[in-house]
């Protein structure tokens, strides 16, 4: 930070005034398009996109020119710069009124522009007067200066009524010059220029006041700007005309209307100085991204129609926002935009003390742009897609991808402050919980955790213990809604055809199998999301993605004219609960301790599994009856005279869901450090024993995914008169039981034996099933697939067993230069890493089984090709343990059997369900 010299209070009030005063004036002149636009437009005939680019024409110059006006108000003073920029663009605006074609116009608006160039030089010289700690409250009170934008939309509509808009250009004209008059004899040079000329020094350099713009964290400030200031300006050039188009207002009543959104985006820029002085301005960003996203979201939805098919006739209603609605809401956007143009220019001046002018000069110009390309986009749009509210549309991504850059950032510093001693870290507002912890020596609750050592004992009792059970505890019900939607396609598939849907056999097979496509791909991107997003937010996100498919399925089956291609969709999007389960066993491994971490991660993974049996169990349930009464909709009749609520199958985890995501957000945590490297963890792409674990896993997990996924409409297709949901899930909770119950016998025989003999149990199993489906038996050919779950979950636990013994033979042999500790570290990554993507690549199982009953029935009329083939398989599976693992001179046999050291037990880092 650099000396300044702090002038009294009087001096930084009268600067604060005169500025914010001047701003004021020349931000009525910027915006002065907004009402004699519309005049204009109609005079010479413009079409959307003619009247955004003349609109914003003034925006480009007021932008284009704050980079370089901050700068020179650093060197030669506010003073003035100021002064200059008033007198330059009034002369500009009384020319306006001069010209009558559309291009001279464009070329006069450029030079009205530069009265936009003024906030600029207001920043650079109002933080000179003042503290650190007031500079946010300071600047958010210049920054009020916005409210001039409302002062043209209150009053010039009604001179351009009486006189003309040339009246309007002429009278603003000279306000500005008498004001940058006045402005000249009654302020004075800020304390640090006038420091400068006591002494005789030189000001900065041009290069030495654009160093800074090299950071990327200028260029991410400038995104926040270009949406909280420029489409600021957008929407208060475009709002009038929208008005007056979608509801039919005199431009009178809409200038007036409009200008209630400049107020709020204007006046309440102060309080967002204060409450960033407070409490931090990343917070208030935050309130501002998310508070924008959903209002936004509200204000993009197009005037739509509906008509549902009722049972005493049909239902028509609409959705629209009326005028009054509107008006609150853009109101409110207005108010938290007002924030976060505070909270923007709070950042600068201590990220940025002796550089303001030119970083926020920049931020400035980059905000200023967003004024003048945002009207022309949404003049664009409107014209390609004749849709009023694809305005907020586009402001909609623009916020979306700003809120998701900062919390990429903001998740960078704060796992690279991990472990620092906050003594070394400047005390911002963000920071005041490290400093406070730091002083109290205590764990001082906040949603990320700096400072995690569950390995230290005391550290574990006194504080970790208790929040990372905690975390456990809040994952094991998301995950399991996870398998629940992930698996409750299997279900719906099964009752399809019974309500009106004709579909083939070929084609209900491929929308059982698709969830296990979707699933098991996302699986390998969810892995990496927890070090990006942070383990709270991404659980948050990815539990509540769960509501598109179940409202999905919920919508899509009470109509039997619902296209086959949007099921298709559907069942690709119940994928999401498929790949939560990478995301949520990463996430809870870096909370606990390795002597904990086995069964912490088999309760999350054991007890996330039942949620296929829960489902299987409880859809056949809601089903039959109106669980939600008239808001879940009419029931559909069955083919023999019944009636079913399919669209329970997908809105009875609704409810769940949304507990689930908010009980997420509000209860877990993230940790800074966690971290995880894609390049460490890519070895294991070399290793040939994790392309092994991958073809064995496949055939213990993807044949528990897969059964689990594609028995219920086997069942209904080899036993049509027999209700067999209600017996289904009796496999799947055989097979996750079975996982967690038998892990002793692994660690009794070892894994490689056991899994021989697991896939040679399967085999049989497969034999019987093809022979009880044969001889028409049910209940053998239930007993078989419970035998064949039973035997998936024991080959589920004996294959983990396996993954981190042969990692740990195997790294010694490859890298012989690592010392002990680095190769049981390289061990234990290696084997995490294998985990994780033999888990990924498995789940491949719940489309492929699926998926080959399907095509079997389809091409010879029964499922025996695809039984066959996987017995095959079993065989191939059984073969490649004997002679990698088991046989003698098997990289596994003397360990199995005692004859060799066993190596230091490494506990994984993730399990599989």
């Amino acid at each position: 930070m650099s000396s300044r010299v702090i002038a009294s209070v009087g001096e930084q009030n009268r600067a604060l005034g005169l500025s914010t005063f001047a701003f004021t004036i020349c931000f009525a002149v910027w915006t002065i398009f907004a009402i004699i636009g519309i005049e204009i437009k109609e005079e010479l005939g413009l079409s959307d996109t003619q009247f955004g680019l003349l609109v914003g024409t003034p925006i480009l110059t007021g932008s284009l020119t704050r980079l370089f006006l901050g700068v020179w108000t650093d060197q030669y003073g506010g003073r003035i710069m100021f002064s200059l920029t008033m007198l330059a663009s009034a002369a500009s605006t009384f020319l306006l009124s001069y010209v009558d074609s559309y291009y001279l116009l464009l070329l006069v608006a450029l030079g009205l522009g530069v009265a936009g160039g003024t906030f600029a030089v207001g920043v650079a010289y109002v933080s000179k007067w003042y503290p650190q700690e007031k500079q946010g409250a300071a600047l958010g009170f210049f920054g009020m200066g916005n409210v001039g934008a409302a002062l043209t939309k209150f009053v010039a509509p009604w001179i351009m009524v009486a006189l003309g808009w040339q009246a309007v250009a002429q009278i603003w004209a000279g306000v500005a010059a008498v004001v940058a008059v006045l402005f000249f004899i009654f302020a004075k040079d800020d304390p640090e220029l006038a420091a400068r000329k006591i002494s005789g020094a030189k000001p900065a350099t041009l290069k030495q006041q654009l160093e800074p713009l090299k950071n990327e964290q200028v260029w991410r400030f400038s995104l926040y700007y270009f949406f909280v200031f420029g489409a600021f300006v957008a929407l208060a050039l475009w709002l009038p005309k929208y008005m007056v188009g979608l509801y039919g207002l005199d431009v009178k009543v809409a200038g007036m209307l409009a200008a209630a959104f400049s107020l709020a985006a204007s006046v309440f820029r102060a309080y967002g100085g204060v409450l960033s002085d407070r409490y931090g301005a990343r917070k208030v960003m935050y309130a501002t991204f998310g508070v924008s996203l959903v209002l936004l979201f509200m204000l993009s939805y197009p005037s739509t129609d509906y008509i549902i098919h009722g049972i005493e006739g049909e239902i028509v209603f609409s959705t629209s926002m009326s005028l009054v609605p509107f008006v609150l809401t853009i109101f409110l956007l207005g108010f938290f935009m007002s924030l976060g143009k505070a909270a923007v220019y709070k950042h600068i001046p201590v990220y940025y003390p002796d550089h303001v002018g030119s970083v926020g000069g920049l931020v400035g110009l980059v905000g200023g742009l967003g004024g003048f390309i945002l009207p022309i986009v949404f003049g664009a749009v409107s014209d390609l897609t004749g849709i009023w509210t694809s305005c907020f549309m586009v402001l909609f991504g623009l916020v979306a991808v700003a809120l998701g850059w900062m919390h990429f950032a903001i998740r960078q510093m704060e796992q690279k402050a991990a472990g620092i001693d906050t003594r070394t870290l400047p005390e911002f507002p963000e920071m005041i919980e490290l400093h406070d912890k730091q002083r109290h020596g205590e764990l001082v609750p906040t949603k990320v955790l700096t400072e995690w050592a569950p390995e230290d004992p005391a550290f574990w009792e006194s504080a970790g213990e208790r929040i990372a059970r905690r975390n456990l505890y809040i994952s094991i019900p998301a995950l399991l809604l996870a398998f629940c939607v992930w698996m409750v396609w299997s279900v719906v598939v099964a009752k399809l055809p019974s309500i009106g849907f004709d579909y083939t056999t070929n084609q209900l097979f491929w929308l059982a199998a698709l969830p296990g496509l979707s699933g098991a791909t996302l699986r390998i991107f969810y892995s990496f999301m927890v070090p990006i997003f942070g383990g709270r937010l991404w659980t948050t996100l990815s539990t509540a993605s769960l509501l598109i498919p179940a409202f999905g399925i919920g919508y899509a089956v009470q109509n039997p004219d619902t296209p086959y291609v949007m099921f298709l969709a559907l069942a690709l999007l119940c994928g999401f609960g498929g790949g939560n389960f990478a995301s949520s066993m990463s996430n809870i491994s870096f909370f606990f301790p390795k002597a904990q971490k086995g069964n912490a991660l088999a309760l999350n993974a054991g007890l996330g599994n039942l949620g296929v049996s829960v489902m299987q169990f409880a859809v056949p349930l809601v089903i039959a009856a109106g669980v939600f009464g008239a808001l879940g909709g009419a029931s559909q009749q069955t083919a023999d005279g019944g009636q079913l609520w399919l669209q329970n199958a997908g809105f009875i985890w609704v409810p769940f869901v949304i507990a689930s995501a908010l009980l997420a957000w509000f209860g877990m945590n993230d940790i800074a450090d966690a971290k995880a490297s894609f390049a460490e963890q890519a070895v294991i792409f070399q290793r040939k024993h994790n392309w092994l674990m991958c073809w064995l896993y496949t055939g213990t997990f993807g044949s528990f995914i897969g059964f689990s996924a594609g028995l219920p409409l086997l069942a209904k297709h080899q036993f049509p008169d027999v209700d067999v949901l209600k017996f289904v899930f009796l496999g799947p909770l055989v097979g996750a039981l079975s996982r967690a119950a038998t892990g002793w016998v692994s660690d009794r025989w070892g894994g490689g034996r056991v899994t021989f003999w697991v896939f040679v149990g399967m085999m049989l199993a497969v034999v019987g099933i093809v022979y009880f489906i044969e001889a028409g038996s049910w209940w053998g050919f239930l007993g078989m697939f419970i035998a064949m779950f039973f035997l998936t979950g024991v080959g589920n636990a004996s294959t983990f067993q396996m993954i981190p013994i042969i990692m740990r033979q195997e790294v010694p042999r490859l890298m012989p230069h690592l010392d002990a500790a680095q190769r049981t570290r390289q061990a234990e990554k290696e084997s995490a890493a294998i985990v994780g993507f033999t888990s990924a690549i498995a789940a491949y199982g719940a489309f492929f089984i699926p998926k080959s009953f399907g095509s079997a029935i389809d091409a010879t009329g029964s499922p025996m090709a695809a039984l066959w083939g996987f017995c095959i398989f079993y065989g191939s599976c059984a073969v490649l343990t004997w002679w990698a693992y088991t046989r003698r001179g098997g990289l596994l046999h003397d360990i199995e059997r005692g004859k060799a050291p066993a190596p230091i037990s490494t506990p994984l880092v993730m399990k599989e369900a």
